[in-house]
């Protein structure tokens, strides 16, 4: 595929970033603003200058990193994923093409000054020309914008300097009359002015030294800018009349016409026409590049990442973006779409902060030139007076801002979604935060001492049986010298009395308190017996683990009939009603199992499984899987993350640790001695859909480990784990 040329040196940044900016955010809005914020407008631009500088940080340093065409949908995609990359593309192409179809218009009431002409076909035929120029070649439009800029600034300039001695100090009176929040309306409108300080880095492809002109062109014309943007409304405000100017759709004309009569009016209309059609050349330029950017990475059509051989440029994306333009101005109130797109743009930028925090944490490869300062909280400070700016816009901007965000989403589930599978840094550097924060709980979890375990016996005269759940509980409690109350609960009818235990005892009863005898010799544990009858065996196990504050409960648990899962078995009640931690058993037999397999659902695994596996691997000398499901469409960025976690989580324990897929394609594991898997958090969903880790089915003791409800995660994680695992 044929490249674009790096031919745009730092001048031609310069002038393509100030020429982006410098347009209806000083010859149209200033008249907006002061009618909301009154001679306070000064400190308005100056307040939105400052909040634009996280963004303008951030933008930097993502195009040292990735110098390629598409500016902030690159950005965003590989940040924040192909869907809110498909967002952040069509809404922000869709966004500068209306800023530039605003331009186009709204210099014209300037040109009106001076010749009666019709504004439509005077705007485009003038888009017209743009268009012809961006197909021709960036060279030739980072020359002419050069030409328009170094004029329009010297124009600008004469009207500041020979307007100054004209100022008022009486003007400013009453300075904060509308209040903090009439300022902040004011900036949150104004805030748009300085949109396009980043565009430069949507041609950042075609930028000779990247690392260096890109910083330089954008913080560079930022500062300029904003101090251009205060002394010029200072300026106004304080030569005009208070209220004389609110509302004019030539503002600095009515200004000029004060101080520097009818020559000065003139400077001001070449300076303004110069202004608006730079912002619509510059519009034009890097809009089209977001098409030709998202074809390249399959979010488009491909005819829209086609170079022309003649040209240099992308000659196709160039073209519809023309269209769109000229649509625009022919049909569409291009005054209130500009602000809905504006708005779109301040959510954009917020997204541009993020999108850095996403690269620095994630895995992915990302190696920029050039580092923002205070990091993470000058992109902290950015994102959250982004939202901040974005609710001071209006009810109709934000509606306008979600139905560009619906459109774009309903764009990435038809075309992009079958079409792509990668992923972006953000949901990486969630995916192994996550982890982290569930080796973090693991560790505590193998902290804590098991200091007593109840074995809830609730089914009679199977030997075997109850010497496997004992032999499982002294395993648990051996490495903390605990003990293990083996507990055999007896149900009577409602309307038998409960007998005391003295006068009930039988041979059996006998033979049970010696076999627990025998039982602690032989495994080296303490193990206490006892006998409980009641009327409900459910309450009595819960009440007697509360009683003595057990840490774990044992018990033994039998498939669910489609009856208990609708509507419970007495040891699901437990499960939920216990104030401990709660094993349940599939019990097949326990005989020293030294191989001991951990299932998980395809996230972190649980830290009491995890310690439960661990435990009983060990007190056995044996060894531990972990069983994880795989697929073949899996990113390599998950595989990695996965790896990493499963290594660190291996670094944990103190037995052998292997990792085994159970990928339906690539064979199933050997069958273990002994399976450990977490149970659902949420039981009724469990119960009737079976939401349980997907495994081969083992043919051995399968224990089941539902922690108590005070170490279930939060919903905010459980979200997080489902998301990104």
């Amino acid at each position: 595929m044929k490249e674009l040329e790096r031919d745009l040196g730092l001048p031609s940044v310069l002038a393509i970033s100030i020429g982006a900016m410098i347009g209806s955010g000083i010859f149209i809005l200033p008249a907006l603003a002061l009618g909301i914020a009154g001679p306070a407008v000064v400190l308005a631009y100056a307040l939105a200058g400052l909040l634009v500088v996280p963004a303008a940080l951030s933008k930097s340093e993502m195009a040292t990193a990735m110098p390629e065409a598409g500016g902030t949908y690159i950005y965003i995609e590989r940040g924040m994923g192909p869907l809110l990359g498909t967002v952040a593309g069509v809404g922000t192409w869709f966004s500068l093409s209306f800023k530039g179809a605003l331009a186009l218009v709204g210099g014209v009431p300037y040109l009106l000054l001076l010749f009666d002409l019709p504004l439509k076909p005077v705007a485009l035929g003038l888009a017209a020309v743009l268009i012809l120029v961006n197909v021709v070649g960036a060279k030739q439009t980072g020359r002419l914008q050069l030409v328009i800029v170094v004029v329009m600034l010297a124009a600008l300039g004469w009207f500041a300097a020979g307007s100054a001695p004209g100022v008022q100090s009486a003007n400013y009176a009453n300075f904060f009359d509308d209040g903090l929040g009439g300022l902040l309306a004011a900036t949150g409108l104004v805030f748009v002015s300085y949109a396009g300080v980043t565009k430069v880095a949507s041609i950042a492809e075609e930028v000779e030294d990247p690392g260096r002109n890109i910083p330089l062109g954008i913080l560079g014309s930022l500062g300029f800018t904003t101090v251009l943007y205060v002394a010029i409304v200072t300026v106004l405000v304080g030569v005009t009349d208070p209220g004389s100017v609110a509302g004019s759709l030539t503002p600095v004309a009515v200004a000029a016409e004060v101080t520097l009569g009818r020559a000065g009016v003139v400077a001001v209309i070449l300076a303004a026409i110069l202004a608006l059609i730079s912002t619509a050349n510059a519009g034009i330029l890097s809009s089209s590049r977001y098409p030709f950017a998202m074809s390249r990475d399959k979010l488009a059509p491909p005819s829209l990442s086609t170079v022309s051989e003649r040209f240099g440029t992308p000659v196709t994306s160039i073209t519809l973006t023309g269209a769109v333009l000229l649509v625009l101005i022919a049909f569409v109130p291009i005054l209130d779409i500009a602000k809905l797109a504006s708005a779109f743009q301040i959510m954009v930028f917020a997204l541009i902060n993020l999108a850095v925090v996403a690269f620095r944490e994630g895995s992915a490869e990302y190696d920029p030139e050039f580092t923002s300062p205070l990091y993470p909280w000058v992109q902290v400070f950015g994102a959250v007076t982004g939202v901040l700016l974005l609710t001071q816009m209006g009810a109709i901007a934000l509606v306008g801002a979600a139905v560009i965000t619906l459109g774009s989403l309903l764009w990435y589930l038809v075309y992009v979604r079958p079409r792509v599978d990668r992923e972006g840094a953000a949901t990486d550097a969630i995916r192994r935060q996550v982890g982290r924060n569930s080796l973090t709980d693991v560790e505590s979890a193998m902290a804590e001492d098991t200091r007593e375990v109840l074995v809830a016996l609730t089914k009679h005269g199977d030997e075997g049986r109850e010497r496997a759940l004992v032999s499982l509980a002294a395993d648990l409690v051996r490495p903390d010298d605990g003990r293990v109350v083996a507990v055999r609960f007896e149900e009577v009818p409602d309307q038998a009395p409960l007998t005391e235990r003295a006068t009930v005892q039988s041979a059996s009863d006998i033979s049970f308190e010696a076999r627990t005898e025998d039982l602690s010799a032989e495994l080296g544990v303490d193990i206490e017996a006892d006998e409980i009858v009641s009327h409900d065996t459910k309450h009595a196990i819960v009440n007697f683990a509360e009683d003595r504050g057990v840490d774990t409960v044992l018990a033994e648990h039998e498939p669910l009939r489609l009856r208990s899962r609708l509507v419970g078995d007495p040891v699901d009640w437990v499960v939920r009603h216990a104030p401990c931690d709660v094993l349940l058993v599939d019990n097949l037999g326990y005989d020293r199992p030294t191989h001991v397999a951990l299932s998980g659902r395809g996230g972190p695994y649980p830290p009491l499984a995890v310690d439960v596996a661990g435990a009983v691997a060990g007190a056995n000398d044996g060894t531990l899987s972990l069983w994880y499901p795989a697929d073949s469409a899996d990113t390599d960025e998950y595989r990695a993350t996965v790896e990493d976690y499963q290594a660190e989580l291996s670094a944990l324990l103190s037995v052998p640790v292997r990792a085994e897929s159970t990928r339906a394609d690539g064979g199933q594991p050997a069958r273990p001695d002994l399976l450990v898997r977490p149970g659902a958090t949420d039981r009724l969903r469990d119960a009737l859909f079976e939401t349980r880790p997907t495994v081969p089915r083992p043919g051995c003791t399968t224990v089941t480990a539902y922690p108590h409800e005070s170490r279930h995660p939060s919903l905010v994680r459980r979200l997080l784990e489902q998301l990104t695992f």
